[in-house]
């Protein structure tokens, strides 16, 4: 089966350049589902990277568009109350009649984002037991049924409304490499959502996950495996590395070669990128999220005749 395709709207570069108007990213997201893409991705950062708040702006692609799948690239619960979070998302769910994928992860080991959890008054080193116990109380309160709850936090016969449209709350993807992410993936989670590595490893690593699951006595199929992909398409091979060492290092205010280590990446041209997508989808990836580095609508042309030419359509 051909793999979805999803783009990631650029709010963090929109913030960057000093461009924080809203219009546009809806523009691209209509723009996006008119071109037949399968879902619209909205990453997460309170100060370590800011960019516009993923929920809200996807209640706005919600009322802009009418079929694609809306996602988190993917959001921190652990800053967030989860009872504040669990009405957000069912309503954002009620909104979008049901298209909403959380993308979850519990961030990378940097001092910024360090910082941004003690803005928050999160204790980093406990992230992983929050946003898990968080993501239990969601779907608790995501029944319908009033719930008790005594952990991080206290709530008493508590009941959201409106519960969300998909019955059961929305898929929950949970990103990362490293073995305890896969482990998480396998045993708790809709499908697994990392940022890397190349199409080799993520085949190795995915049938990790599926064992996983399988020894959790999940059925076949309970998890969908899914990758994070930045990409910049130039017939200009130097030109298009260029351009994707100068996105990485403007983003992340890291060295483009460290972080292509740990972030799949391309930069060549549309034959090549074909390719190197085919090598995902021969692995057995199910959704492809794409991350351009800058020019996006032309990259959203020339991925849709990339598509089209691999008869993913």
């Amino acid at each position: 089966m051909a793999p979805r395709i999803g783009y990631l709207l650029p709010t963090r570069e929109s913030i960057m350049e000093g461009r924080p108007d809203a219009a546009p990213l809806l523009g691209l997201a209509e723009r996006a589902e008119k071109l037949g893409y399968d879902s619209v991705w909205v990453g997460d950062s309170l100060l370590a990277r800011p960019r516009h708040e993923p929920i809200t702006l996807l209640a706005g692609v919600a009322g802009r568009t009418k079929r694609v799948a809306l996602g988190t690239a993917v959001l921190l619960p652990a800053l967030r109350n989860p009872v504040l979070l669990a009405h957000q998302v069912a309503t954002l769910d009620q909104v979008s009649q049901g298209r909403v994928i959380l993308g979850i992860g519990i961030a990378s080991d940097v001092p910024n984002i360090r910082a941004e959890f003690r803005s928050a008054g999160v204790p980093f080193e406990k992230r992983v037991g929050t946003l898990m116990e968080g993501m239990r109380l969601c779907k608790a309160l995501w029944s319908g049924e009033p719930v008790d709850w005594d952990g991080r936090w206290h709530v008493e016969k508590g009941v959201i409304g409106p519960t969300p449209h998909r019955p059961g709350g929305p898929l929950i993807w949970g990103g990362g490499s490293v073995p305890a992410a896969l482990e998480r993936a396998g045993r708790h989670f809709d499908g697994w959502f990392p940022t890397g590595p190349d199409a080799k490893r993520w085949g190795e690593q995915w049938r990790e996950v599926q064992g996983i699951a399988r020894a959790a006595g999940r059925k076949p199929g309970a998890v969908e495996g899914a990758i994070y992909l930045t990409l910049a398409v130039d017939e200009d091979a130097a030109k298009a590395d260029r351009r994707i060492g100068d996105f990485l290092s403007q983003y992340y205010g890291q060295r483009p070669d460290v972080l292509k280590k740990r972030q799949a990446c391309f930069a060549g041209s549309a034959a090549a990128a074909a390719e190197w997508l085919q090598g995902y989808a021969a692995e057995g990836a199910t959704h492809l999220v794409l991350r351009f580095a800058g020019d996006h609508e032309r990259h959203l042309e020339t991925f849709a005749k990339i598509r089209k030419d691999l008869g993913w359509e």
